[in-house]
Parts: C-alpha cells; structure tokens; sequence
C-alpha cells in the first residue's frame, strides 16, 4: 500500500493506494484483485476487499464502490447507496464512510479540504479527464464551501507517459478540444506518448489548486506491482485485476 506524503501527515483521514499485492487471488489476478467486475472467483476478491477494509479500518459495508463508467458523473454521498451508483467520483463529509476507486492503469484522485473535512476519490481514465470529472468533482467541492487553495489532491499510480502509446486519432481528438494540449504529448521514433497525469494535473492548476501530490508508479510496468489494462492486452490475457484506492474521514 502507498500513501500520501500530504495526506499523512492529516490525523483525521485515512487513505491507501493499494498494488497488486497481499492477497487471496490466483493466476493471472495474483494477489490482491479487488474487481468485483472482472472474472475472478467472487469469494476471493470480496477477501481481496475485506483485507482492504481491514487496513484502512472501515467497516466493509462501508466501502462505496461506483460502477465506474468513464463520465463526468460526480455523487455526493450522505449515507451508504441502496444499489451501485454509476459514476466515476465521490465526495462525501461524513465519518467511516470510505470512498473507493479500481483501476488497471487509469488514474486515482484524491481530493481533501482540511477546512471543511471534505474528501473525495475519483477515477480518470483519458475518456474521463477528457470529460473534466477531475472539474466537475472541484465544483462539488466548491459549491460545498471549499475554497481551492485550501484544497489538497494526490494523483496516484497509473500508467506513465513512458508506456502510454496512442495513435494519430487520439492526439487529434484531444487537439480538436484545445490545441495547447499538444504539451501533453511526445514523439519518439515515430510513436505517440500520452501524459495523462500532466493532463490531468493541468485541469487542477487551472481551478487554482496549488496543492498538488502526483505519486510517480507506472502501473504498466511489471516491476512496479500494479495491475495493468495494456500489459494484459499486450500479454494476450483476456482479462486482468483492479487496484483499488480507498480514503476515508476517520
């Protein structure tokens, strides 16, 4: 599990970004594969999950999981859903309930305001950040009474600009949607790299929010422990794990 330098030294929250290790799962979803999606036995990874609840020490009935989705659906949450939400970005202010996101290469954000003991976690994948759920969760936040200079934001691990190959399509997609995020692009010997966290992190500064934390573990490479979407695919796996990320307000 890695934690947040900023967000440690705060007492009253409790956070993880959790890898691919310490749990019940086998073969391909070795060890800790928290995707109630995926098609790994059911009994392990609600093993998987407990395990989680157990570390960050919420009751696991209290774990709000979203059916993430790719959107700009933003959800703030009061007491525990009957049924699933779908969306991709929670924010709540109340005690022991913790705020849950998968990824297999798609970034976590966590999002706290220590004024107004605000917390938020939110999935951003390209299809999302292209959205602006990464905006539409800081408007929450303000129209919540958070000021963003107070706020502070952890980009956790996801995949590096180093792996993110894209094609022609995408970069034009994006440039159609403003041609200054070309800066968010590289070419080396003929191929196009990707940095979802600048992208991401660009969207944060242009709101004023200075407090920014980006936790630097490309999920794409095997040595760093996380499960990875495209190493799947590359390896011809025909499915794979989801890290989960999880904050809580104690």
């Amino acid at each position: 599990m890695l934690k947040s330098k900023k967000l440690g030294k705060f007492k009253r929250i409790e956070h993880g970004f959790f890898s691919r290790k310490g749990g019940f799962s086998r073969g391909i979803y070795k060890s800790l594969n928290c995707g109630l999606g995926s098609k790994d036995k059911i009994q392990d990874v609600k093993k998987n999950i407990e395990k989680v609840c157990l570390k960050i020490g919420c009751n696991k009935n209290k774990l709000i999981l979203l059916n993430q989705i790719h959107s700009n659906n933003v959800y703030k949450i009061s007491k525990i859903p009957k049924k699933k939400l779908k969306g991709d970005s929670l924010v709540t202010n109340k005690k022991g309930i913790a705020l849950g996101i998968l990824t297999a290469d798609c970034a976590p954000v966590f999002i706290y305001d220590p004024v107004n003991n605000l917390i938020s976690a939110l999935h951003a994948g390209w299809k999302g950040a292209y959205k602006k759920i990464v905006s539409t969760t800081l408007r929450k936040f303000k129209s919540s009474g958070s000021n963003f200079n107070d706020l502070i934001v952890v980009i956790g691990p996801c995949i590096g600009k180093d792996s993110y190959e894209v094609r022609n399509d995408f970069l034009d997609k994006f440039i159609k949607q403003e041609k200054s995020n070309i800066k968010f692009f590289k070419t080396k010997r003929n191929k196009i790299y990707f940095s979802l966290t600048d992208y991401i992190k660009e969207q944060l500064v242009k709101f004023g929010v200075k407090n920014i934390e980006i936790i630097k573990k490309d999920t794409y490479l095997l040595s760093n422990n996380f499960f990875s979407a495209r190493r799947s695919v590359k390896n011809k796996l025909n499915d794979y794990g989801r890290n989960i990320s999880v904050i809580m307000i104690k």
